[in-house]
């Protein structure tokens, strides 16, 4: 190869590596995604805890992903996690509540515990989920208080 040849080559693996660097993949996800969680849960008499708090998103992907909210809470080493429901990615702050029964984990009372929640995002193939991104998460020691 000579000279020209060597440069036609240079130009066209530099304008392919300045292509692959500055073209996102069709999936990519907005980094505009905020949650919280409140400081504090409810343990109802009924047996289910209560956890709040706030998002904004925007839309996650051209490619059609949901956003979906997640929540836990650990305490004295049991974990309850359960899920917030589908998030609605309009850019606005919107306030979020989840709540998850105590059947298979009686051991959830009130009094110091930790909280997480998460904005999930869902990437499908066809029905089925093919990818779960954590875009944001917040997670801080809470109260959880009896609720009558």
């Amino acid at each position: 190869m000579g000279i020209h040849g060597t440069r036609t080559a240079l130009a066209a693996l530099s304008a392919l590596a300045a292509t692959a660097l500055f073209t996102a993949p069709a999936e990519a996800t907005s980094f505009d995604q905020g949650i919280s969680v409140q400081p504090y849960g409810h343990v109802s008499e009924d047996g289910t805890v209560t956890l709040s708090g706030t998002y904004h998103c925007t839309n996650p992907s051209p490619a059609g992903a949901r956003l979906q909210i997640a929540a836990a809470v650990v305490q004295d080493g049991t974990r309850l996690a359960f899920g917030g429901g589908e998030a609605k990615c309009d850019g606005q702050e919107h306030e979020w509540q989840a709540t998850g029964s105590l059947k298979f984990t009686p051991a959830v009372h009130p009094g110091p515990a930790r909280a997480e929640a998460q904005l999930n995002e869902i990437h499908f193939s066809g029905l089925m989920p093919r990818s779960i991104d954590t875009v944001a998460e917040d997670r801080q020691e809470i109260t959880l208080v009896a609720h009558r």
